[in-house]
């Protein structure tokens, strides 16, 4: 791969990584809830569960796609109802009660499988493999998990921080309801190009 193709896939992997989507807005919604520290399981959880996802993708999964497209509707449709639901119990999470239990963010393994139900982790890799990888030889599909990886984690860890910072506003119980209900709101919205692809 040349130095040219290198700095595309470099580029590629910062805009995808750090532009809205679900993994970010639900990194926002911890960030404020728990801060970043606790949100950091599921910031690894992300970016190495896309690295997973891209070498399998890579390695042969893609084929699958490829020999029944109607798998990919069946992906598409699970993703939707499992994104509805997660949008659902952001926008129903109670505030913490006062010296109560203020919930948990999501745990490394529980972020590392939310991947392969995420449309836009999905559309990251498909993308890059298509793109950066066509031959989908294993050193090539490699390099672009790894470029992956190393771009993601400084970019979703903005939205965390975005997310801390909010919470010094987010005091109040309804502010965080308030919050949190717009937080899922997005979610939802971000669902728009899975539902009705341009």
């Amino acid at each position: 791969m040349s130095y040219e193709l290198v700095a595309a896939l470099v580029a590629f992997a910062f805009v995808t990584s750090i532009t809205p989507g679900p993994n970010n807005l639900m990194l926002m919604a911890s960030g404020a809830n728990f801060g970043f520290w606790p949100t950091l399981p599921h910031m690894l959880g992300i970016a190495l569960g896309h690295l997973f996802m891209v070498v399998l993708l890579g390695v042969g999964l893609i084929g699958l796609f490829e020999t029944f497209p109607t798998s990919y509707l069946v992906l598409k449709m699970v993703s939707v109802a499992y994104l509805t639901w997660l949008a659902w119990k952001i926008a129903t999470a109670a505030p913490p009660k006062e010296g109560g239990t203020k919930g948990t963010p999501m745990t490394f393994l529980q972020a590392a499988a939310f991947q392969w139900v995420n449309p836009k982790a999905w559309a990251m890799a498909l993308g890059a493999i298509a793109a950066y990888a066509p031959s989908r030889e294993l050193w090539a599909v490699l390099l672009v998990g790894v470029v992956f990886t190393v771009t993601n984690l400084p970019s979703i860890s903005v939205w965390t921080l975005m997310g801390q910072g909010l919470a010094r506003v987010l005091t109040n119980p309804s502010r965080l309801r308030a919050f949190n209900f717009f937080m899922a709101a997005l979610l939802m919205l971000s669902l728009w190009p899975v539902v009705h692809p341009v």
